[in-house]
């Protein structure tokens, strides 16, 4: 008796054993895979890049999808992991799948919007409408993306604030990282000024600005003027606007700006 019950346990404890070599054997291969995957993923966002060159369009779009299908890849993996650990251990997956599905069914009239958030992501990456890099404004909140995943963006405003925004609530997004931009300048002067002078004035200063070695690259037109944009019994508008690269239409505004009153302010003193 003594002899059978020392053998069942000598059984019993080489079962628990091979069984913890498994699930350390499957924990170790999910790991691995994962480490394989994201330096997969790492050496064909380089290939990738090699083709785009300098294209900072699809270099960011690169950079995006990238983080998008490591996060997808390491879920998978991770998710089989665990269900070969379960499968180990003796707990069966069917009930706990079944159980999942009815509360899953419970649950999904309340995570309606969580659904909503990976279905707007998965287009929004398909569509290539928001990239990592990018200066967008969406859900009323404007700054530059630093993170684009299937259920937010993470949004990092000029004051610093960072902004996490679902998928579910962008419905309209300004993306002002594409192709080109405008740099808008509006000058606010007394109605009674010399109008026809300020926008020669104004001219010159666009042409001195584009020879300028910090913004000729950034300034891909002469500067185009509107004329007079609005104007009351004190005060009127003039408009103009450079065409400029992709996030450079703030900095030429401030630029063109201080020469701007630099130079009215120099007129005004020799007069």
């Amino acid at each position: 008796m003594n002899s059978f019950l020392n053998l069942a346990n000598h059984e019993n404890l080489a079962h628990y054993i091979q069984s913890g070599l498994r699930i350390i054997l499957v924990i170790i291969a999910a790991f691995v895979l994962i480490r394989l995957s994201q330096k997969a993923i790492s050496l064909l966002k380089g290939r990738l890049r090699l083709h785009a060159q300098q294209n900072l369009e699809e270099l960011k779009r690169i950079e995006t999808l990238g983080r998008v299908i490591g996060y997808i890849a390491s879920t998978v993996i991770g998710g089989i992991a665990v269900v070969e650990v379960l499968h180990e251990l003796g707990i069966s997956i069917a009930p706990i799948l079944a159980a999942a599905g009815i509360v899953g069914v419970a649950v999904g009239f309340g995570a309606q919007s969580l659904v909503k958030d990976y279905f707007n992501g998965l287009v929004m990456l398909l569509e290539n409408q928001i990239r990592q890099g990018d200066s967008i404004e969406a859900a009323g909140k404007k700054g530059t993306v630093e993170e684009v995943t299937l259920r937010h963006i993470r949004l990092r405003d000029y004051e610093g604030s960072v902004h996490f925004i679902p998928n579910s609530v962008i419905t309209t997004v300004s993306n002002m990282s594409r192709g080109f931009a405008y740099a808008v300048i509006d000058i606010k002067v007394p109605v009674n000024s010399d109008f026809n002078h300020i926008m020669e004035v104004m001219q010159k200063i666009g042409e001195e600005l584009r020879q300028d070695d910090a913004f000729k690259d950034k300034i891909t037109s002469e500067l185009e003027i509107a004329g007079v944009e609005q104007m009351d019994h004190e005060t009127a508008v003039l408009r103009g606007r450079f065409q400029v690269q992709p996030q450079a239409q703030s900095g030429v505004r401030r630029a063109f700006m201080l020469r701007l009153k630099n130079a009215l302010s120099t007129e005004v003193e020799a007069a």
